[in-house]
């Protein structure tokens, strides 16, 4: 193993590696910057980002370079693909805002909420919209850098963006909740921030369908009262207000999907020392929220042990297993996970704990230089956003870990988000249009074979299909159609990076490989659309 300091010195050798390549221009001119986010004590949010996206442009460069098709000098070709990471890097528009909200009480309080829009090269920009008194703009903008990457990585075509409300939600009344977002989502419309073809907020930490719903109503009623396509201005509402089956899941299904298509290789599972496979593997989790609790379901029926649990209020264990569902039922009843009967409450800190699986599902920056020499897990899948500081990703990497980088393992809420975005745009749910026909062509289909039989062999000879085949005999569902979709984009988007990881010899950095291939297709779609007004 590697400690803290072996690790921290391979990290200031890899920044002057990358220095070396550098010129003094154009996203080059921060590498110092680089350097201090890499051994700060607490690094900024915001440039734990633009580390990564420094270290991995190096190798993105050659790639941009290679795929322009404008004959040019060679010294205009590089100029033009520094401009364009370089250009790349800051939020294109952030949005400070405060107003006063008056309480159930008759108190007069000033609410602060953020809106950071990174990139426009695709539109709408799309990214999550939270409640939480650890909000700040640095976080936002942090947030929304990750959201374009994290587009990009799963053939996303929106650009990135995230937004914040500073407060505690359960301070705050319902009523006093619902104040606070109708005026945020008109203050969001009124300054070019909210709209289908715009801006696509969605549900994020202390938010979710309600918060949604309350949104995509004030913007019809307000900005888009005459826009045909308005519920389209948010996704991850309630399947009445346009919303879609299988949102809520989507973001713990898609950490399950990208974890699996690792742990099934057996080329990484070599080089982690585990047996190919999820079965069988024990998992401690981070976070019991909806993105952890998902995550833990389906991980579970894979055949994977949850053997401990972390939340913001306790830590419960058990060596044999916890069953999802039954801890589900359990904190909705009570509220929390502390005195949970088939776990026990434990002070240990489960993140250093013996397991094969790690599941950070709960905030940014729990795994620090300061422990991530303890972390004993082979796999760590980031449920979260940024849960792992730079100095602490190069020590996982020394220790020969994998991690499974936020910007692709937890694309899944994103991804069926836009599946959302274009059934409201279509004003049609998937599959309603074929349900029938799919049916009756089957029928005919069974028909049809009992026919040939009986007019071969003579007599009724009844052709029952089986019960899958009758399941599947009015075609796909709308959830069917939404889980074989994310299934399809996860497993495409890890093959891109492991193809990556491998042309660039990068072993179990695979953050790095989501990096590069992402600000690839970012750039060469900027280059290819040319710059407006430049």
């Amino acid at each position: 193993m590697f400690s803290k300091g072996v690790a921290l010195r391979q990290v200031l050798k890899r920044t002057s590696l990358i220095q070396a390549r550098c010129l003094a221009d154009g996203w080059r001119s921060d590498v110092e910057a680089v350097q201090a986010v890499a051994l700060g004590e607490d690094p900024p949010f915001s440039t734990i980002v633009d580390y990564y996206f420094n270290k991995a442009a190096p190798y993105a460069e050659d790639a941009i370079r290679s795929q322009i098709k404008a004959r040019m000098p060679t010294e205009i070709r590089d100029r033009l693909v520094s401009g364009v990471l370089s250009d790349l890097k800051p939020c294109n528009s952030v949005l400070s805002l405060s107003f006063p909200l008056r309480r159930d009480n008759g108190e007069i309080v000033t609410i602060h909420g953020y809106r950071a829009q990174h990139s426009q090269h695709r539109t709408p920009c799309k990214g999550g919209m939270r409640f939480s008194d650890e909000v700040h703009e640095d976080e936002v903008k942090a947030l929304a850098k990750l959201m374009t990457y994290k587009c990009a990585v799963c053939d996303v075509p929106f650009g990135g963006a995230k937004a914040g409300i500073k407060i505690e939600p359960r301070d705050f009344s319902d009523m006093e909740l619902e104040k606070i977002t109708r005026r945020f989502t008109v203050e969001l419309a009124k300054k070019g921030f909210l709209g289908p073809g715009i801006d696509v907020p969605a549900p994020d930490m202390g938010t979710g369908e309600r918060e949604m719903s309350w949104m995509a109503d004030t913007y019809k009623n307000t900005i888009g009262v005459t826009d045909l396509n308005s519920h389209a201005c948010v996704t991850g509402k309630p399947i009445v207000m346009g919303g879609i089956h299988g949102r809520t899941s989507a973001t713990g299904r898609g950490v399950y999907h990208s974890t699996n298509i690792f742990v099934e290789d057996p080329e990484y599972m070599e080089m982690v020392g585990l047996v190919p496979g999820l079965s069988g593997k024990t998992c401690i989790l981070q976070g019991f929220g909806n993105v952890g609790l998902h995550t833990a379901r389906y991980f579970h029926r894979a055949g994977a042990k949850i053997i401990g649990v972390i939340e913001w209020d306790g830590t419960i264990y058990n060596p044999s297993g916890i069953d999802p569902k039954a801890l589900e039922d359990w904190k909705l009843e009570h509220g929390t996970i502390r005195g949970f009967p088939g776990a026990t409450e434990t002070d240990e800190d489960l993140l250093e704990g013996e397991c094969d699986i790690l599941l950070p599902c709960a905030k940014e920056k729990v795994i620090t230089e300061h422990n991530a020499h303890k972390i004993k897990a082979r796999v760590i899948a980031e449920g979260a956003n940024g849960p792992i500081t730079p100095a602490a990703d190069e020590i996982l990497i020394a220790n020969k870990q994998l991690v499974i980088p936020d910007i692709y393992c937890n694309s899944g809420g994103v991804t069926v988000s836009y599946f959302e975005w274009l059934k409201n745009l279509n004003h049609v749910s998937y599959g309603r249009l074929t349900f029938k026909y799919e049916f009756d062509s089957n029928k005919h289909l069974l028909q049809s074979v009992q026919s040939s039989l009986e007019s071969r062999f003579s007599g009724k000879i009844p052709v029952t299909p089986t019960p899958e085949f009758e399941a599947a005999m009015g075609g796909a569902s709308e959830k069917d159609i939404v889980h074989s979709g994310l299934s399809y984009t996860m497993e495409r988007s890890g093959k891109k990076i492991k193809e990556v990881a491998l042309q660039h010899d990068l072993g179990v950095d695979l953050r790095t490989a989501a990096f590069v291939l992402a600000l690839t297709k970012i750039s060469n779609n900027i280059i290819m659309a040319g710059f407006t007004f430049t």
